[in-house]
């Protein structure tokens, strides 16, 4: 780390690899396992490319000592740590990320500390090149999680466990710091913790007083601020901290060289009393009270403190450099980006101020697992970050060229990063908490955004619904307005509405009546994309168009990937294989969708809707037992289409949900899951349905390209929640 003498004008730009390694019970969970980093050294070269200065990395306890201290495994860290030196990017080392130490100590063990101690100097002296350190990640959100709430080991569920565990940790920076530091003088702590802001109703203010002072915890502790005179300190003293205790801490002299603050939207906390306004999940107490502990955007409408506020008050409460240590939100591609934008842009604001920012760190690198269920569970649910790591090439997603572009340039250029983010906006708000009539959105500009041609069409309707719910402002035409078969009709609309993307969701969809009408099939499915793609590659605008399962003959009889030769048995499948020649060969930027079988709660006449309505009605329903299709969730697919096009991604990709079915035996799930009788379904051969284009047997899709939607069950499930009103 460079020095920090003088007036910064920019933060650094670091990235942080998500690497909890936490107990649950008797069991650990891996995250750098989970995402393939263990076996995948060369992500780092992936890393060197975003103009990272500095990486926070894992050089963890329990994985290099998970036995005993007497028998170190350092292949791991003697692999990357020098690799990372060499790209010209700075470790900053963790030992605890979550964790609670190997099996042989506890977060709750009087001798936590000083093993920790004995590790880290392991650490110190097998690699004295290194310079900074963070020992142990967010000490008061792990005591929370694990001695105060339960969910990790120990699984405490009380005050006196909760502060042994903060003093435990705390002890155990120190302890950590000094083994360091008698190797390594002029070693860094770079110190990190959870950072949001309390709010409540006038009853429940001293709730909020006491939690606001709470969050500095573990930083007062090492700075030598719980004194006698500290809000807390009758508090901690009743709950079992001592003399010792205090006396340790005011003489440490520990007080961090950088002060981390990790900031997400669910970081800052609303407190109220009227229960019925919030979900039941959220009722709680203190003995005193009973009341909803919920995230502040979601309930107060002034909204977030906000990274500027964050950073501020960190630096004028210890007066050292401040940084943002983890920048990720979960949510959409473009909200993503403009998290990190405004966290950015915070920083930079506050670096031209005078405040010492050192760094806003890119989080999640390679993305994060069941982080949603707070990791008390581990179903495999991913959520990818700067990379997708959803396949087994990492794939850079739009946050890699945004962390590029701020490298390079100082900001980020991006057309999403115009509009706001979702905590920006009042629909946030829980229903109870909203005014009594929201502000309507801004109307669509009269140029810019995303064009989305199929006004009338399933996916049309789909994407204006789902780009307005994500503040990706579009103009939705008409063929009237926009007549892909003519080029002066697009380029005109072209011209008109200057997108920075077009969606052709409009199409010849009838495919028994392509058998009869070749001609108009063709024109609409094959010819008029062409002429869309040619009009677009000429202005530089990216293009979304959509391909179908139909491409395949269906003899492969497992699903089908991107590179499967094509080989349509049917007018319309011909008419698709064609609008991919002819889309990539005239803009090879173009980013086409093959999908299969629609299904979604804004339409009415697809088939899972039918098969219930008709099953409601206690009629009973044929279908086929001998064609094998990938159903598709229709809101998933569209948001993971806005996703891929925010990302710049192009070429084909398969994107349907997951699992391979029969129409009869999708039928079948219908009926199970809503409650009625699956023997109402009839199985049957498709030859004895009416059809008149010839199917392919099996054309179930998958990818190798990393977007695997949501398994098929889930998806169901979903539909039938949201679909109004109830079918049943």
């Amino acid at each position: 780390m460079a020095g920090s003498e003088g007036r910064r004008l920019f933060p650094e730009l670091w990235g942080g690899v998500e690497c909890t390694l936490h107990r649950v019970g008797d069991c650990f969970h891996s995250q750098i396992e989970l995402s393939g980093h263990m076996a995948r050294p060369a992500d780092l070269e992936l890393f060197a490319t975003l103009g990272l200065t500095a990486l926070r990395y894992p050089v963890l306890w329990e994985m290099v000592a998970p036995d005993t201290l007497d028998h170190p495994d350092w292949s791991f860290s003697d692999e990357r740590l020098p690799r990372l030196h060499h790209l010209g990017i700075e470790p900053i080392v963790g030992f605890l990320h979550h964790g609670s130490g190997p099996r042989y100590t506890s977060l709750i063990d009087p001798g936590f500390p000083d093993l920790l101690g004995r590790y880290a100097g392991m650490v110190a002296a097998r690699y004295p090149w290194l310079t900074s350190f963070t020992p142990v990640n967010e000490p008061l959100t792990t005591a929370r999680f694990s001695c105060l709430y339960g969910h990790w080991y120990p699984h405490g569920r009380d005050d006196r466990s909760f502060v042994r565990a903060v003093i435990t940790q705390c002890r155990g920076i120190v302890e950590a710091m000094r083994a360091i530091r008698r190797v390594i003088p002029a070693a860094r702590l770079v110190m990190t913790e959870d950072m949001g802001r309390t709010w409540s109703t006038p009853l429940l203010s001293y709730q909020a007083d006491y939690e606001n002072n709470r969050r500095w915890l573990s930083l007062d502790l090492l700075s030598g601020r719980v004194d006698r005179d500290h809000p807390l300190r009758p508090w901690l003293a009743g709950t079992g901290a001592t003399d010792a205790d205090f006396d340790y801490f005011l003489g440490c002299d520990m007080t961090p060289d950088v002060v981390g603050l990790n900031y997400y939207l669910t970081s800052d906390r609303y407190l109220d009393q009227r229960l019925k306004r919030y979900p039941a999940t959220s009722h709680g107490g203190n003995g005193r009270h009973r009341y909803a502990d919920v995230e502040a955007v979601r309930a107060r409408r002034e909204g977030i403190l906000g990274h500027e506020e964050v950073l501020r008050s960190a630096w004028l409460r210890y007066r050292r450099e401040v940084a943002l240590t983890e920048v990720h939100a979960g949510a959409t591609r473009e909200d993503q980006l403009r998290w990190f934008h405004e966290a950015w842009q915070a920083a930079l604001k506050l670096c031209r101020e005078g405040v010492p920012v050192r760094a806003v760190t890119s989080w999640a690198l390679l993305g994060s697992y069941d982080w949603c269920g707070l990791l008390t569970s581990m179903d495999g649910r991913y959520e990818p970050g700067v990379f997708d790591v959803s396949t087994k090439e990492p794939r850079p997603t739009a946050l890699a060229t945004t962390l590029k572009q701020v490298a390079l340039f100082g900001r980020a250029f991006h057309p999403t990063l115009a509009h706001h983010g979702w905590w920006r906006r009042p629909e946030r708000l829980f229903p109870g908490c909203r005014p009594k009539s929201l502000l309507p959105g801004s109307p669509p500009p009269a140029a810019g955004g995303v064009v989305v041609i199929g006004k009338t069409g399933t996916l049309g309707q789909a994407f204006a619904l789902v780009c307005a719910s994500r503040c990706v402002p579009c103009h939705v035409l008409s063929r009237a307005e926009l007549d892909i078969t003519s080029r002066p009709s697009v380029a005109a609309a072209l011209e008109r509405f200057a997108p920075w993307a077009v969606i052709n969701a409009a199409g010849f969809v009838r495919i028994d009546e392509a058998e009869g009408d070749a001609a108009t099939c063709f024109r609409q499915n094959a010819f008029g994309p062409g002429i869309l793609a040619e009009e677009c590659a000429r202005r530089g605008i990216a293009l979304v168009t959509f391909s179908s399962d139909m491409v395949f003959d269906g003899s492969k009889g497992t699903p089908y990937h991107e590179t499967d030769p094509v080989a349509p048995l049917n007018v319309y499948g011909r008419s698709k294989a064609e609008a991919e020649r002819l889309v990539l060969a005239q803009h090879p930027g173009a980013l086409l969708i093959r999908t299969s079988s629609f299904f979604g709660p804004w339409d009415r006449y697809n088939f899972v809707t039918q098969t219930l309505q008709r099953l409601a009605q206690g009629e009973t329903v044929n279908a086929a037992s001998d064609l094998v299709v990938s159903p598709t969730y229709v809101p998933d697919l569209v948001h993971a289409c806005l996703n891929l096009l925010v990302d710049a991604a192009n070429g084909i990709w398969h994107v349907a949900n997951e699992g391979a079915v029969t129409w009869a035996e999708l039928a079948g799930h219908c009926a199970t899951m809503a409650g009625y009788d699956a023997a109402a379904v009839i199985p049957c051969p498709a030859s004895s349905l009416g059809f008149i284009a010839p199917r392919p047997p099996f054309s179930a899709l998958a990818s190798t390209r990393g977007i695997v939607l949501p398994p098929l069950q889930d998806a169901l499930a979903r539909y039938l929640v949201d679909t109004a009103p109830p079918l049943k």
